[in-house]
């Protein structure tokens, strides 16, 4: 039971992630399309925003080695 909880943690916390990343890129893209000369900014804003969604899926497998360690 505790490798089925493992898996559905990493499982989910990497679906988030993914679905973060999608987002956030999309509108990025779409900003840098409306208003090119914010380009660097925007830019910067969403590898801080891909970086703290890209923490989810961290927090996913350390919470597997709990599971898996009890």
């Amino acid at each position: 039971m505790n490798l089925i909880a493992a898996a559905i943690a990493i499982g989910l916390a990497a679906l988030g992630a993914g679905i973060g990343n999608g987002l956030i890129v999309s509108r990025t893209v779409e900003g840098v399309a409306r208003q090119p000369e914010l380009r660097s900014t925007l830019q910067t804003i969403m590898f801080i925003g891909v970086a703290l969604v890209e923490a989810l899926p961290i927090i996913g497998v350390v919470i597997a080695f709990i599971v898996l360690g009890k």
